[in-house]
């Protein structure tokens, strides 16, 4: 569906301000999934106003900016007169330094909970990830969402994820009055860069022998849908979001065109863990448990509310193999011309792909190190 004209909507907003609806404020709103969702909010009618707070300002013209960092307490100031806080400011980049990332997270989330607070906002909805419930063997296909979080903090920041999850739920205790609700994506893509997106840049997809991967998608204009569903009260709680159903590893492999390089789990892990410790690798090795194991999860309360998603998983990925393509990734890692060299030109060797790749990563960093 195509946004109104700017002007037309800037005209509308400034002259005919809407009665109804709730204020809305955004954190992280000047780029990534919190630029997107400011668009659609400020193009709403059932929004009365839309508040953005990052620390730089992104390109949406029709909507109140605050430029400040979430961690200052001077945001409370910024939230008078909002009825929602979607806090999206979050920082999962897989290159970010580790304890200064989660500092980031932490502590901005649990800034924006007790400023919305002393604001008087009656709700603030967290966006985390449907990694929180772990990737498990025995898990349920698909999983409630009132299952049991039984991930570990050993995946690139689902430790941030779990302590956001656990001040969501103390936040109502509390800060009485305040409704938390929280939004897990699947497997996200739209212009997101993941460990799980960069799977899909390899030149072989790693199998780990034993193992059975299954993959829910979550495009991230259906995250923005659910996000504006929450932000406009029609549902609450603890949901997930993601496309219908799910695809498994042999359904990946035919529609990608991408063969299988399968591997003993020893091998598979141990290589992860040496890569990550010795810093060649931005991927730790508890993220290879999503391509593992399953954790598909039902959509069920945001069914139950009307909404429905507009992409299919065949359709995400399709669309991420096109994001993708001219990348190229081994062990998490992307490579350069050189490095792609050497592993393409291993074609169908296999594990050798894997091997080779991150033996010249390997080689060059040691050159470069001088050991």
């Amino acid at each position: 569906m195509s946004s109104p004209d700017p002007q037309v909507r800037a005209a509308r907003n400034h002259s005919t301000p809407s009665t109804r609806g709730p204020v809305v404020a955004v954190t992280g709103a000047g780029s990534g999934v919190g630029a997107r969702l400011i668009e659609r909010l400020a193009a709403s009618d059932e929004i009365k106003e839309v508040v953005a707070i990052d620390e730089r300002r992104g390109d949406c013209a029709d909507v109140q900016w605050h430029i400040l960092d979430v961690r200052d307490p001077a945001i409370a100031a910024k939230l008078r007169g909002v009825d929602v806080v979607v806090h999206l400011a979050l920082d999962l980049d897989l290159e970010s330094e580790p304890t200064a990332r989660t500092a980031f997270n932490v502590r901005g989330t649990q800034t924006v909970l007790t400023a919305a607070a002393a604001a008087g906002v009656r709700r603030v909805v967290l966006c985390t990830s449907a990694m929180v419930y772990g990737a498990l063997p025995d898990n349920e296909l698909p999983l409630s969402e009132d299952a049991e979080l039984k991930a570990t903090a050993e995946a690139t920041g689902v430790g941030d994820l779990l302590e956001i999850e656990r001040l969501a739920r103390r936040a109502p205790r509390a800060h009485p009055g305040l409704n938390v609700t929280v939004v897990r994506p699947t497997v996200l893509v739209g212009g997101i860069d993941t460990a799980l997106t960069r799977y899909f840049e390899s030149p072989r997809l790693l199998v780990v022998a034993g193992s059975r991967p299954v993959w829910q998608f979550c495009h991230v204009d259906d995250l923005c849908t659910a996000l504006e569903y929450a932000a406009l009260e029609k549902v609450e709680g603890e949901l997930a979001v993601g496309c219908d159903g799910w695809l498994e590893q042999e359904e990946i492999e035919e529609l990608s065109g991408i063969r299988r390089m399968e591997l003993p789990s020893t091998v598979a892990l141990g290589a992860a863990a040496r890569l990550h410790r010795i810093g060649l690798t931005p991927s730790p090795a508890g993220d290879l448990a999503y391509t593992m194991h399953p954790w598909v999860v039902s959509v069920s309360r945001l069914h139950d509310a009307g909404w429905r998603p507009q992409w299919t998983n065949e359709e995400v990925l399709a669309e991420l193999l096109d994001e993708v393509e001219g990348r190229h990734t081994v062990a998490g890692r992307r490579l350069g011309r050189k490095d792609a060299t050497v592993a393409g030109a291993a074609g169908a060797a296999g594990a050798t792909v894997a091997l080779l790749g991150a033996a010249a990563v390997v080689r060059r960093a040691r050159r470069r190190r001088g050991i």
